[in-house]
């Protein structure tokens, strides 16, 4: 009984610490996801049957006065929209069927229920309705992000050397203390952490490096300089044992030197904007990386590594933690638009294939290709895990226990 509970304490000390801000962020990104879905439905005419944040039993909930039932269930860990006619939350199967209030027996639709049933709408408004959750992420990431931009100020590190590290690729490139760097290939660089990104899903590949050699404290040359700068490739550990790979260039970061940039409600918008489009590009690169074999897949990170990173955030205080939801958004709003069935991109691409063949595709097709993306979806949601479990050194604990 003792080994049992020491087993148990690591993990559930770790739900503790980081489990509720990982909860209550992602019950809010799933509403807001849902939320465009059911939406875009009622536009579109569709009934929403019932609208769950989380999966499973249900805890509590209630029936609006259009029939949808409005729920909070068991399984803090999604959600969905069912629309009528859906027999699963997933829209992956319908029946035009329903059954009759007094004997409880099936029917068939009538017309006017057919029009309000999401498998008979047109192929483009299933595909609006499918794409809006994945959208509103997104719009929902730029308005919080515009919004502390406005109110708070946008975090900015001025890009400048504070030193150079001997023996690196930047004291090779000639760089100096107090250099100003100005861009990356074709990327601007306006804060050091747009170098510190840009270095991060880089790596070791060849760059060139524009910058501007310093005359006095604060003062550049005019002329930039560009140089050929060859990055090396190290890893780095942060406090919860998560490794990452990264591209050093020997550059030193300058300390105490965090300012707030003012936007107005315009460019508060604008450079919201570009902040999720640069995670976006960021996040497919790193993948394509990881298919290549140029990132290790041990950073294919879960709920434990997302639950780890939200508990931080929080304690880091208000702004950071909205930051990490901005994030988090993005990235939700990313991974249901890839192309895989089950969730909302393989559905995107089966109306794409309906409408290139005129046709839906045959059920058994679609039904496999639902084994598949479902089978597909829960490899990686082990495999994401069971790298949580080992750098967070939960697996040699246990095995200390036992042996």
């Amino acid at each position: 009984m003792e080994l049992l509970l020491d087993m148990l304490s690591v993990p559930v000390k770790f739900f503790k610490d980081y489990g509720g801000p990982f909860i209550l962020v992602l019950s809010l990104l799933v509403f807001v996801h849902e939320w465009g879905h059911y939406i875009v439905a009622r536009m579109c005419g569709v009934k929403v049957v019932s609208f769950s944040i989380g999966f499973g039993k249900e805890l509590f909930g209630w029936t609006d006065k259009r029939g949808c039932r409005w729920k909070f269930s068991l399984v803090p860990l999604g959600g969905y929209v069912q629309m009528f006619g859906d027999t699963d939350p997933a829209s992956a199967q319908h029946d035009d069927t329903v059954k009759n209030a007094a004997d409880d027996a099936p029917r068939p639709m009538t017309a006017e229920e057919r029009k309000v049933a999401f498998f008979a709408q047109p192929v483009g408004r299933r595909a609006a309705i499918v794409i809006a959750g994945p959208a509103i992420n997104y719009i929902f990431a730029i308005f919080i992000l515009a919004g502390l931009y406005v109110f708070q100020g946008q975090p900015y590190i001025p890009p400048v050397a504070a030193g150079i590290a001997e023996g690196y690729p930047a004291e090779q490139a000639g760089m100096r203390p107090d250099d100003l760097i100005v861009a990356m290939n074709d990327t601007e660089i306006v804060s050091f952490n747009d170098l510190r990104k840009f270095m991060a899903v880089n790596l070791d590949q060849p760059l060139k490096m524009t910058i501007k050699h310093s005359t006095a404290p604060g003062e550049w040359n005019s002329a930039p300089k560009t140089v050929d700068i060859q990055p090396r490739l190290e890893y780095e550990t942060d406090r919860f044992g998560f490794r990452h790979a990264t591209g050093r260039l020997g550059i030193v970061s300058p300390k105490g030197a965090m300012e707030m940039r003012e936007h107005n409600i315009a460019s508060a918008f604008w450079y919201a904007t570009l902040e999720t489009v640069n995670i976006t590009a960021d996040t497919l690169k790193a993948l394509g990386q990881m298919v290549l074999g140029i990132r290790s897949t041990d950073e294919l990170g879960g709920i434990l590594r997302i639950g780890a990173y939200a508990g931080d955030f929080a304690q880091k205080g208000l702004v950071a933690f909205i930051t990490f939801a901005a994030l988090l958004s993005v990235n939700l709003g990313f991974i249901n638009l890839l192309p895989i069935p089950m969730l909302d991109g393989g559905h995107l691409l089966m109306y794409a294939m309906e409408k290139i063949r005129g046709r839906p595709l045959s059920d058994m097709v679609q039904e496999y290709m639902l084994r598949v993306g479902l089978l597909f979806l829960l490899f990686i949601m082990v495999f994401a895990t069971w790298n949580d479990l080992v750098q967070l050194k939960l697996v040699d604990y246990v095995k200390s226990l036992i042996s």
